[in-house]
Protein backbone atom coordinates (compact mmCIF):
# COMPACT_ATOMS: atom_id res chain seq x y z
CA UNK A 1 0.00 0.00 0.00
CA UNK A 2 1.20 3.47 -0.99
CA UNK A 3 1.71 6.24 1.79
CA UNK A 4 2.29 9.85 1.92
CA UNK A 5 3.62 11.53 4.46
CA UNK A 6 3.19 15.25 4.77
CA UNK A 7 5.68 17.17 6.49
CA UNK A 8 5.34 18.93 10.19
CA UNK A 9 6.46 22.67 9.98
CA UNK A 10 9.53 22.79 7.52
CA UNK A 11 10.84 20.98 4.32
CA UNK A 12 12.56 19.20 7.12
CA UNK A 13 14.66 15.70 6.41
CA UNK A 14 16.93 16.19 3.09
CA UNK A 15 16.53 13.05 2.13
CA UNK A 16 12.51 13.33 1.43
CA UNK A 17 11.89 17.45 1.18
CA UNK A 18 12.77 18.99 -2.71
CA UNK A 19 14.98 21.96 -2.28
CA UNK A 20 13.48 25.45 -2.66
CA UNK A 21 15.55 25.70 -5.44
CA UNK A 22 15.83 23.27 -8.04
CA UNK A 23 17.78 24.20 -10.84
CA UNK A 24 15.63 22.27 -13.55
CA UNK A 25 12.23 23.52 -12.15
CA UNK A 26 12.34 26.63 -13.45
CA UNK A 27 9.58 27.92 -11.64
CA UNK A 28 11.71 27.51 -8.38
CA UNK A 29 14.29 30.11 -9.42
CA UNK A 30 11.23 32.94 -9.26
CA UNK A 31 10.08 31.89 -6.07
CA UNK A 32 13.28 30.29 -3.96
CA UNK A 33 13.62 32.69 -0.96
CA UNK A 34 17.18 34.33 -1.27
CA UNK A 35 17.35 34.67 2.53
CA UNK A 36 17.20 32.03 5.67
CA UNK A 37 13.30 31.88 6.83
CA UNK A 38 12.22 33.39 9.75
CA UNK A 39 9.97 31.57 12.10
CA UNK A 40 6.96 33.94 12.97
CA UNK A 41 4.97 33.47 16.21
CA UNK A 42 1.50 32.68 15.41
CA UNK A 43 -1.81 33.74 17.73
CA UNK A 44 -4.42 31.95 19.13
CA UNK A 45 -7.01 32.78 16.32
CA UNK A 46 -4.20 31.50 13.61
CA UNK A 47 -3.97 28.33 15.54
CA UNK A 48 -7.48 27.13 16.49
CA UNK A 49 -9.72 28.77 13.56
CA UNK A 50 -12.04 28.87 11.56
CA UNK A 51 -11.26 25.71 10.14
CA UNK A 52 -12.49 24.45 6.70
CA UNK A 53 -16.17 25.33 6.02
CA UNK A 54 -17.29 21.29 6.31
CA UNK A 55 -21.12 21.35 6.69
CA UNK A 56 -21.79 22.02 2.79
CA UNK A 57 -19.83 18.89 1.72
CA UNK A 58 -22.43 16.56 0.59
CA UNK A 59 -21.62 13.41 -1.30
CA UNK A 60 -21.71 14.46 -4.77
CA UNK A 61 -18.95 16.42 -4.25
CA UNK A 62 -16.69 13.58 -4.48
CA UNK A 63 -18.00 12.18 -8.14
CA UNK A 64 -15.77 14.41 -10.42
CA UNK A 65 -17.37 12.68 -13.47
CA UNK A 66 -21.32 14.11 -12.73
CA UNK A 67 -20.17 16.92 -10.33
CA UNK A 68 -20.14 19.58 -13.08
CA UNK A 69 -24.15 20.41 -12.77
CA UNK A 70 -24.56 20.11 -16.64
CA UNK A 71 -26.47 16.18 -16.18
CA UNK A 72 -24.08 14.80 -18.06
CA UNK A 73 -21.02 12.70 -17.41
CA UNK A 74 -16.78 13.54 -17.97
CA UNK A 75 -15.41 11.75 -20.59
CA UNK A 76 -12.10 9.62 -19.56
CA UNK A 77 -11.35 6.34 -18.15
CA UNK A 78 -13.36 6.08 -14.91
CA UNK A 79 -11.27 5.72 -11.55
CA UNK A 80 -11.84 5.56 -7.69
CA UNK A 81 -9.21 6.88 -5.52
CA UNK A 82 -9.46 5.93 -2.45
CA UNK A 83 -6.74 5.41 0.76
CA UNK A 84 -6.97 6.39 4.44
CA UNK A 85 -5.37 9.65 6.11
CA UNK A 86 -3.54 8.52 9.02
CA UNK A 87 -1.53 10.17 11.80
CA UNK A 88 2.33 9.35 12.23
CA UNK A 89 1.83 6.51 14.70
CA UNK A 90 -0.56 4.95 11.98
CA UNK A 91 -3.86 6.03 13.48
CA UNK A 92 -6.80 7.41 11.25
CA UNK A 93 -7.85 10.84 10.97
CA UNK A 94 -11.56 10.85 11.05
CA UNK A 95 -14.05 13.45 9.66
CA UNK A 96 -10.94 15.59 7.98
CA UNK A 97 -11.58 17.35 4.55
CA UNK A 98 -10.05 16.82 1.49
CA UNK A 99 -9.91 18.42 -1.84
CA UNK A 100 -8.73 17.56 -4.99
CA UNK A 101 -7.78 18.87 -8.72
CA UNK A 102 -7.03 17.76 -11.76
CA UNK A 103 -6.77 18.13 -15.70
CA UNK A 104 -8.94 16.13 -17.73
CA UNK A 105 -8.36 13.02 -19.57
CA UNK A 106 -7.12 15.33 -22.40
CA UNK A 107 -4.36 16.64 -20.36
CA UNK A 108 -6.81 20.33 -19.89
CA UNK A 109 -7.19 22.27 -17.23
CA UNK A 110 -10.78 24.43 -16.53
CA UNK A 111 -8.74 28.05 -16.15
CA UNK A 112 -8.59 30.46 -18.29
CA UNK A 113 -4.38 30.59 -17.74
CA UNK A 114 -4.41 26.81 -19.64
CA UNK A 115 -4.24 28.04 -24.07
CA UNK A 116 -2.82 24.64 -24.80
CA UNK A 117 -5.05 22.65 -27.40
CA UNK A 118 -6.05 20.38 -25.69
CA UNK A 119 -10.15 20.06 -25.86
CA UNK A 120 -11.82 20.75 -22.77
CA UNK A 121 -15.06 19.20 -21.32
CA UNK A 122 -17.98 20.55 -20.54
CA UNK A 123 -18.99 18.02 -17.93
CA UNK A 124 -15.75 17.92 -16.07
CA UNK A 125 -14.94 20.87 -14.01
CA UNK A 126 -11.62 19.26 -12.37
CA UNK A 127 -12.59 19.22 -9.15
CA UNK A 128 -14.51 17.75 -5.77
CA UNK A 129 -13.67 17.70 -1.83
CA UNK A 130 -14.87 15.06 0.59
CA UNK A 131 -14.55 13.94 4.19
CA UNK A 132 -13.39 11.14 5.91
CA UNK A 133 -15.08 8.76 7.63
CA UNK A 134 -14.54 7.49 10.82
CA UNK A 135 -12.02 4.94 9.57
CA UNK A 136 -9.96 7.56 8.28
CA UNK A 137 -11.22 6.58 5.16
CA UNK A 138 -11.76 9.41 1.69
CA UNK A 139 -12.64 7.80 -1.21
CA UNK A 140 -12.86 10.00 -5.01
CA UNK A 141 -14.81 8.79 -8.40
CA UNK A 142 -13.03 10.57 -11.16
CA UNK A 143 -11.83 9.89 -14.18
CA UNK A 144 -8.03 9.33 -14.90
CA UNK A 145 -6.07 12.94 -16.02
CA UNK A 146 -3.64 13.38 -19.24
CA UNK A 147 -0.30 14.50 -19.41
CA UNK A 148 0.08 17.84 -20.65
CA UNK A 149 2.43 19.39 -21.98
CA UNK A 150 4.18 22.94 -20.09
CA UNK A 151 6.92 25.30 -20.98
CA UNK A 152 9.55 24.32 -18.46
CA UNK A 153 11.87 23.16 -21.06
CA UNK A 154 11.72 21.98 -24.51
CA UNK A 155 9.18 18.88 -25.29
CA UNK A 156 8.15 19.04 -21.58
CA UNK A 157 5.41 17.07 -20.33
CA UNK A 158 3.59 16.78 -17.01
CA UNK A 159 3.09 12.89 -15.73
CA UNK A 160 -1.10 12.13 -15.14
CA UNK A 161 -1.08 13.42 -11.43
CA UNK A 162 -3.99 14.92 -9.02
CA UNK A 163 -3.59 17.48 -6.71
CA UNK A 164 -4.69 16.60 -3.36
CA UNK A 165 -5.41 18.94 -0.40
CA UNK A 166 -5.41 18.02 3.29
CA UNK A 167 -7.13 20.56 6.06
CA UNK A 168 -6.19 20.36 10.00
CA UNK A 169 -8.68 22.38 12.71
CA UNK A 170 -7.58 26.15 11.33
CA UNK A 171 -6.88 27.89 8.04
CA UNK A 172 -3.02 27.26 8.71
CA UNK A 173 -3.08 23.55 8.37
CA UNK A 174 -3.49 22.66 5.04
CA UNK A 175 -1.08 20.67 3.81
CA UNK A 176 -1.01 19.83 -0.52
CA UNK A 177 0.86 17.58 -2.41
CA UNK A 178 0.61 15.69 -5.68
CA UNK A 179 -0.92 11.73 -6.42
CA UNK A 180 0.90 9.88 -9.40
CA UNK A 181 0.04 7.04 -11.49
CA UNK A 182 2.37 4.02 -11.45
CA UNK A 183 3.85 2.70 -14.50
CA UNK A 184 4.23 6.16 -16.02
CA UNK A 185 7.30 6.56 -18.50
CA UNK A 186 6.88 10.13 -17.76
CA UNK A 187 8.20 10.34 -14.29
CA UNK A 188 11.75 10.06 -14.60
CA UNK A 189 11.19 12.98 -17.05
CA UNK A 190 9.36 15.70 -14.84
CA UNK A 191 11.20 17.90 -12.77
CA UNK A 192 8.96 18.28 -10.56
CA UNK A 193 8.22 15.10 -9.47
CA UNK A 194 12.57 14.36 -9.73
CA UNK A 195 13.09 17.30 -7.50
CA UNK A 196 12.12 15.19 -4.33
CA UNK A 197 15.66 13.63 -3.22
CA UNK A 198 15.55 9.99 -3.14
CA UNK A 199 13.64 7.09 -4.84
CA UNK A 200 12.00 5.77 -1.53
CA UNK A 201 10.43 9.18 -1.34
CA UNK A 202 9.26 9.93 -4.68
CA UNK A 203 7.60 6.24 -4.57
CA UNK A 204 5.35 7.78 -1.91
CA UNK A 205 3.94 10.34 -4.13
CA UNK A 206 2.26 6.68 -6.57
CA UNK A 207 -0.74 5.26 -6.26
CA UNK A 208 -0.89 1.29 -6.33
CA UNK A 209 -3.42 -0.52 -8.23
CA UNK A 210 -6.11 -1.71 -6.10
CA UNK A 211 -7.87 -4.71 -7.78
CA UNK A 212 -10.17 -4.72 -5.00
CA UNK A 213 -11.36 -1.66 -5.45
CA UNK A 214 -12.45 -1.81 -9.05
CA UNK A 215 -15.51 -1.91 -9.96
CA UNK A 216 -16.58 -4.68 -12.93
CA UNK A 217 -17.17 -2.94 -15.68
CA UNK A 218 -17.29 0.53 -14.31
CA UNK A 219 -14.03 1.97 -13.22
CA UNK A 220 -10.05 1.21 -11.77
CA UNK A 221 -9.38 1.10 -8.81
CA UNK A 222 -6.53 2.93 -6.94
CA UNK A 223 -5.21 3.33 -2.89
CA UNK A 224 -2.99 5.60 -2.00
CA UNK A 225 -2.83 6.71 2.03
CA UNK A 226 -2.05 9.85 3.07
CA UNK A 227 0.58 10.67 6.97
CA UNK A 228 0.49 13.82 7.98
CA UNK A 229 3.31 13.81 9.86
CA UNK A 230 6.14 11.05 11.03
CA UNK A 231 9.39 9.62 9.54
CA UNK A 232 7.88 8.35 6.55
CA UNK A 233 7.50 11.51 4.90
CA UNK A 234 7.15 12.54 1.53
CA UNK A 235 7.17 16.42 -0.26
CA UNK A 236 4.32 19.08 0.24
CA UNK A 237 3.93 21.49 -1.62
CA UNK A 238 4.31 24.73 0.68
CA UNK A 239 5.03 25.10 4.18
CA UNK A 240 1.97 26.77 6.35
CA UNK A 241 3.73 27.15 9.67
CA UNK A 242 6.76 28.61 8.60
CA UNK A 243 7.48 32.35 6.49
CA UNK A 244 10.19 33.49 4.99
CA UNK A 245 11.29 37.18 4.02
CA UNK A 246 13.53 37.40 0.53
Amino acid sequence: MSHTTIGDIVRGDREIFPPYLYEAYQSTRRRAPLLPLIEVPLTISELSGPGPAISSVTPEDSDLTRNAGTGGEAIGQRIIVTGRVLDDRGIPIPHTLLEIWQANAAGRYLHKRDQWPGPLDPNFLGMGRCLTNVEGVYRFLTIRPGAYPWKNHPNAWRPAHIHFSVFGSSMLSRLVTQMYFPDDPLHQLDPVMQSVPTEAARQRLIATYAHEVTEPEWALGYRWDIVVRGPHATPFESSQLTRGES
